[in-house]
């Protein structure tokens, strides 16, 4: 039996724009992959990453 000790679940993501006007990243500011009409936390890949990094499981 596999057990999971990580009981932090992902996000939802939020959508893809098609193209611009793009979100804000919350953090740094830079334009994301995210439409700008988005309501929520919107993050660059990069920040993203590291938001991840930071919150990942060790063990």
């Amino acid at each position: 039996m596999s057990e999971d000790y990580c009981t932090i679940s992902a996000a939802p993501k939020p959508p893809v724009a098609d193209g611009p006007p793009y979100a804000e990243c919350v953090l740094c500011r830079k334009p994301t992959e995210h439409p700008e009409s988005y309501k929520g936390i919107t993050m660059c890949p990069v920040c993203e990453w590291q938001e991840a990094q930071r919150t990942a499981c060790s063990g």
